[in-house]
């Protein structure tokens, strides 16, 4: 499924083993009146249920135990399906090399925690108009 906008009925999964961020990142997109919204901890979990069902937009943790963030996120990019499926990347500690990585493993964005929901909506946006952006130019 193609995402061309944030709306009410955009279809998040969120993907992370701290609880916490979990929790802040699934009320932070309720409070944006995004209520479509799955989760899990486990990356092999995730990568079921996107192929599954239809996801728009993918928010990942960074540092996971069973399966870490850039893992998942290189086999999304290797699912056809999923290929156009923008991922944000959530860390609570951002180097340089993991921002490279995920950039050259397809990641649409990297974002720090904590952040308030400004700056998450804000980078949702931003991915999504670079998104269609991109697809428009093709």
């Amino acid at each position: 499924m193609e995402i061309n906008m944030l709306s009410a009925r955009t279809k998040f999964l969120i993907v992370g083993d701290i609880e916490n961020l979990q929790k802040q990142l699934k009320q932070i997109l309720k409070d944006l009146g995004f209520l479509n919204v799955d989760e899990t901890k486990d990356g092999q979990v995730a990568l079921q249920k996107l192929v599954a069902d239809d996801f728009d937009f993918i928010i990942s943790s960074w540092h996971m135990l069973s399966m870490d963030g850039l893992s998942i996120l290189r086999s999304i990019r290797a699912i056809e399906k999923l290929n156009g499926v923008p991922v944000l990347m959530v860390a609570t500690e951002i180097k340089k090399k993991h921002i490279v990585e995920a950039v050259q493993a397809g990641a649409d964005g990297f974002l720090a925690s904590p952040f308030t929901a400004t700056v998450l909506f804000e980078k949702l946006d931003l991915i999504v108009r670079n998104h269609v952006s991109s697809i428009s130019e093709n």
